[in-house]
């Protein structure tokens, strides 16, 4: 019997409500998440003469954030006391980061979780950049020494999570504001929901975010890593699955049954991105701005080692951190703001933030160890 696409979604949809009592056909079909493939992308079996804790040190470190999902690091095995981490240029988004910066703070998020992961371990990471060009392959040299371990929680690194929905709209307490500050000396902004600056920043990135959404190379860059099916996602394990980009329910399955990476390219698709950010820009405590000494290798990592402690903090006083770095990364914004700051003046980060009722599980995906590590 032949039967179309429309009447096909329609009777699934009746039968998976039909189905909710027993295990719904969308929990049957529902995203890959991290926890569906832990064991095979933590520590794993012996590698280039590692030792298991190396190896759960590397795992670790791999957990951090990066622009797409992209995990533009490799990591080289000098020996097993001195590794390289170098920026994979195959993971590079010319598009919307040319010169690299966005890579660099990524590595340095990478560096971060390596260096809390590595005392837990009972290793001390001596941190040394050695790139001194943000085009250079090898950019940070890791030295690890014997040493007392310490009792830094790997949960926190394992449950840090980037959430874009479901921010309450309060302004963040002192105490809190005081604490996110704290690794950053005076680098760190917050600019309360309702306030001049605080509207400037989403007017900026709501009209820098339509630009970029229009922008064909772009979003050709972005429809790159999209994994949209599980087959997709487990092959791959990065990039932006259904479950990434919080697409939940029905909707969620019906993207991962029916809709392919090109259907993003289509008008309907992006206007319905371009109206979603705009409703998320308004919502939250409102926005975080982060500068860095300079513009070097170097400070590019430290902004990054930087935001990364901040990020494994925020989880336990329920607060949320969305990038929003359009603004940083589309010709129109970053003349405004070299028009409305000092020269002297380096933002890196552009971060919605907002308190949580509840704090989803971390569902990206990341590769195995070996897939990223090198003799």
């Amino acid at each position: 019997m032949q039967i179309n696409r429309r009447n096909f979604l329609k009777q699934s949809l009746f039968a998976g409500v039909g189905a909710m009592s027993a295990g719904s056909l969308i929990s049957a079909c529902s995203s890959i998440t991290r926890q569906d493939l832990q064991s095979s992308s933590s520590a794993g079996p012996p590698l280039l003469g590692l030792e298991k804790k190396h190896l759960s040190i590397l795992h670790y470190a791999s957990l951090a954030p990066s622009g797409h999902n992209t995990q533009p690091w490799g990591v080289r095995i000098v020996s097993p006391q001195e590794w390289i981490i170098a920026a994979d240029s195959s993971r590079q988004l010319p598009a919307v980061d040319p010169h690299n910066r966005e890579l660099l703070l990524s590595l340095g998020t990478f560096t971060e979780n390596l260096v809390l992961a590595a005392s837990h371990f009972g290793f001390k990471a001596e941190v040394e950049v050695i790139a001194r060009s943000p085009f250079e392959q090898d950019i940070v040299k890791i030295r690890l020494h014997r040493s007392t371990p310490d009792e830094y929680p790997l949960q926190k690194l394992s449950m840090r999570r980037t959430v874009k929905h479901g921010y309450l709209n309060k302004e963040i307490n002192a105490q809190d504001v005081r604490a996110l500050a704290e690794p950053f000396a005076d680098q760190l902004f917050y600019f309360p929901r309702g306030s001049e600056h605080a509207d400037c920043i989403m007017q900026g990135a709501m009209e820098n975010f339509k630009k970029q959404t229009y922008r064909q190379e772009a979003q050709a860059e972005l429809v790159r890593w999209l994994r949209l099916s599980n087959a997709d996602a487990e092959k791959h394990r990065d990039g932006l699955t259904v479950s990434g980009m919080e697409i939940q329910g029905i909707k969620g399955w019906y993207v991962r049954s029916f809709t392919k990476p090109a259907d993003f390219l289509k008008p309907a698709f992006l206007k319905q991105s371009i109206d979603l950010t705009a409703k998320l820009a308004r919502e939250g405590a409102g926005w975080l701005v982060i500068t860095s000494q300079g513009d070097s290798v170097a400070d590019l990592i430290e902004t990054g080692r930087r935001f990364e402690r901040m990020a494994l903090m925020a989880r336990e006083r329920m607060l949320a951190l969305h990038p929003m770095t359009q603004s940083l990364e589309e010709k129109s914004g970053i003349r405004q703001i070299a028009a409305e700051h000092d020269a002297d003046i380096h933002p890196q980060f552009i971060l919605r933030v907002g308190y949580l009722d509840r704090y989803p599980d971390p569902v990206t995906l990341r590769r195995p160890v070996s897939w990223f590590v090198a003799s």
